[in-house]
């Protein structure tokens, strides 16, 4: 059977974008905490470098999606992806740079750790990677662009899928390459090639999901924005001016019906797992004892599950079960997963990593399919980029949270993520219960 049987030509593209993302993102994932560790750092300096992206996600990410509304979504792709090759640069410049002590802390609450110029440069790459880290959410309102009601939620579980697929391989093959004698620096060659690859798929297989016919006829010298088609004054989508399109701010957006909640939402998710992202390395590495390959094996075991969720599973369901629904059932499998990482058996660890990846394979893409159909659909890449500053702000503070908190609770750190889905689960019930009455009445009103 063809692949494009299988998978429509006009999203493979961009699924294949993701999923070269992705791959080139979760490389690193399994070798970071090892990284750290050996050139001075420790848990909480793990999860200080792991808020870096994050946060600066939080400022690129919302720059980037209103920008590609303006521009659009391939030159902003093109634009994050070279980000992400300087990054991955930046980070192999560290390993040639000597172990030159700046500083060094040993207290209560940082624990004892050596600031070391090697490590300067990595929260530098993370920083500059992090700022024009705004893929995501540009290849979601890509995906939003190109989608119709009737493949939306089958299109967003591909995207999960490829997601998925990213994070099978990129632990596996880094477990893989660190275990040769260049150690964790063949990992992040394959990143930084990786990322190279990815730019050479945007511009040669992507076709542009939002055309605007811009006036190139008069182009004069202080015009050359205009030239190369980003300046839009003058620009016009299936004869309607994007100019009468809403201002795409912030508070604009809040005003979108049912966008706070689902922000909300979309916070409390990335809170629940960055707490799991950033207890999980030191778990894996401190308690448990794991190697890079043994923590790769595990995370690639999860994504594996989350593509047959996120795949022929989400395929099945789609138009039987809301999405609602589903993002429901997700986060109370998630809560669950999260109580059973607590405990300190290999058995019971696999089987919630089981219950988290279908959790998390439900829930997502759910997710995104309904934020996607949410709002103006002229906002949808300042949608998507404000959601991804929710998931910023969140990482930011659960990374740097959940590395502080293992030192001090170990385990516990778990069932406070466990809280979180819960608490999530409240909220959809809510307000499934308030959608399905307001329906009711419409209903009855006719």
């Amino acid at each position: 059977m063809k692949l494009s049987s299988i998978i429509p030509s006009k999203i493979f593209p961009i699924l294949l974008v993701n999923f070269i993302g992705i791959l080139g993102y979760s490389v690193v994932v399994p070798i970071l905490i090892f990284i750290v560790t050996d050139m001075g750092g420790n848990g909480f300096i793990y999860g200080i470098l792991g808020a870096m992206y994050p946060f600066f996600q939080f400022i690129g990410a919302p720059l980037l999606g209103k920008l590609s509304d303006k521009i659009g979504r391939k030159k902003v792709l093109v634009i994050s992806q070279m980000g992400t090759f300087v990054a991955w640069m930046l980070f192999l410049l560290a390993f040639l740079l000597p172990k030159t002590t700046l500083w060094s802390q040993d207290t209560s609450l940082t624990g004892s750790y050596v600031m070391t110029l090697p490590l300067i440069i990595i929260f530098v790459a993370r920083i500059f990677d992090g700022f024009t880290g705004g893929n995501i959410s540009v290849a979601n309102a890509y995906l939003s662009d190109i989608s119709t009601d009737e493949d939306r939620n089958t299109n967003f579980g591909k995207m999960g899928a490829s997601t998925s697929l990213g994070f099978v391989l990129g632990p596996a093959f880094a477990g893989v390459l660190a275990s040769t004698q260049m150690g964790e620096v063949l990992p992040l060659i394959l990143a930084a090639l990786i990322s190279l690859v990815a730019i050479f798929v945007i511009n040669t297989k992507l076709v542009e999901s939002v055309p605007c016919v811009v006036n190139t006829g008069t182009v004069r010298l202080r015009s050359l924005r205009r030239f190369f088609q980003v300046e839009h004054k003058n620009c016009f989508q299936e004869g309607e001016l994007l100019a009468d399109a809403p201002k795409a701010n912030l508070r604009n957006v809040l005003k979108e019906s049912g966008i706070p909640l689902l922000y909300l939402v979309y916070f409390l998710t990335f809170l629940g797992f960055s707490l799991f992202y950033a207890g999980l390395p030191i778990y894996a590495s401190t308690i448990l004892d794991w190697t890079s390959s043994e923590l790769g094996i595990f995370l690639a075991y999860s994504s594996l599950i989350m593509i047959i969720v996120q795949g022929p599973v989400l395929s099945k369901l789609d138009g039987k079960v809301p999405n609602e629904r589903l993002i429901l059932i997700g986060s109370i499998v998630l809560a669950t997963s999260f109580f059973l990482l607590s405990y300190q058996n290999t058995i019971t660890l696999y089987l919630s990593n089981t219950l988290l990846s279908i959790g998390n394979g439900l829930m997502w893409p759910s997710f995104m399919a309904l934020l996607s159909r949410t709002g103006n659909p002229k906002m949808q890449g300042a949608i998507q980029g404000y959601g991804n500053s929710m998931g910023s702000i969140a990482s930011m503070f659960g990374l740097i949270l959940g590395g502080v908190l293992f030192e001090f609770m170990s385990t516990v750190v778990f069932v406070i993520g466990a809280f979180v889905f819960l608490i999530i689960t409240v909220l959809m019930a809510i307000n499934f219960l308030k959608t399905k009455r307001q329906v009711e009445f419409a209903a009855k009103a006719t």
